[in-house]
C-alpha cells in the first residue's frame, strides 16, 4: 500500500484519484492517518487535482486539533491504494566525502546521536499511542428521514406504522413520526430514524421496509444528514 512518492506530481496524482469516492484517507472522520499524509505534503495539491485539493483544505481546517483526532498514526506505506509502494523521499542524501578524506573524522560520528533519538522517538510514539488508544473511538452516525407510502387511501396507516417500528437492528433508533398527504385522501408515513453507518445502510432499511408488501407501496429517503 501506499501512493507512491507524494513530493512528486505522479504521487499526488495517485492520492487524487484515492481521493475521488472517498472523503478521507481512513473511515468516515477526520483522524491519524489524514495526518500523517497530510504533514508530508509541504504545499497544497494542484487545482486539477480536485479530489486532494479538497481533503487538504479539510484537513487542514483540522490543525489546531489534529492530536485529539482518532487513531494512531502509521507509516505511510499502510495507507493508500493496495499494490502501490510508498516511495516518497526523505531529505536529500549527505554529499560524498572526498576519497582522501574517508579515514578522517573530525567531528566524530553522529551515528550514536541518531540512534538515541530514534529510541526516543519510538518511545514517545507508543506512549501516544496507548493513551489515543484508551479513549472510546468515534461511531459515524446518520440522521435519515423515511417517507413511506401506503397502496392507497384504504391502507391501516396504524398497522403500517406498527409493522415498521417492529424492524429492529443493532445500530438502528426509531423517532418521531407523522401522517402526510399526498392527494386524492391518500397519506404517507414521514418517520426519522438515527443509524450508526457501519452497521445500517438505507438499501437494508428499504429491503425490511418493503416486505411488508400488504401495507408498503414504496420507501424513499426524504432527508440524510450526517451527526
Amino acid at each position: 500500500m501506499g501512493f507512491g512518492d507524494l513530493k512528486s506530481a505522479s504521487g499526488l496524482k495517485v492520492l487524487n484519484d484515492f481521493l475521488s469516492d472517498r472523503s478521507y484517507i481512513e473511515g468516515y472522520v477526520p483522524s491519524q492517518a489524514d495526518v500523517a499524509v497530510f504533514d508530508v505534503l509541504s504545499a497544497p495539491p494542484p487545482a486539477d487535482l480536485r479530489h486532494a485539493l479538497r481533503w487538504y483544505n479539510h484537513i487542514k481546517s483540522y490543525q489546531n486539533q489534529k492530536n485529539s483526532l482518532p487513531g494512531v498514526k502509521k507509516p505511510l506505506g499502510q495507507y493508500g491504494p493496495a499494490g502501490v509502494p510508498d516511495t516518497t523521499s526523505g531529505p536529500a542524501p549527505a554529499a560524498a566525502k572526498d576519497d582522501d578524506d574517508d579515514d578522517i573524522d573530525l567531528f566524530g560520528s553522529d551515528e550514536e546521536e541518531d540512534t538515541e533519538a530514534t529510541k526516543l522517538k519510538e518511545q514517545r510514539l507508543a506512549e501516544y499511542a496507548a493513551k489515543k488508544a484508551k479513549k472510546p473511538a468515534l461511531i459515524a452516525k446518520s440522521s435519515l428521514l423515511l417517507d413511506v407510502k401506503p397502496w392507497d387511501d384504504e391502507t391501516d396507516m396504524a398497522k403500517l406504522e406498527e409493522c415498521v417500528r417492529s424492524i429492529e437492528m443493532d445500530g438502528l433508533v426509531w423517532g418521531q413520526s407523522k401522517l402526510v398527504p399526498v392527494g386524492y385522501g391518500i397519506k404517507k408515513l414521514q418517520i426519522s430514524c438515527v443509524v450508526e453507518d457501519d452497521k445500517v445502510g438505507t438499501d437494508i432499511l428499504e429491503e425490511k421496509i418493503t416486505a411488508f408488501e400488504d401495507f408498503v407501496q414504496s420507501m424513499d429517503v426524504a432527508a440524510f444528514n450526517k451527526i
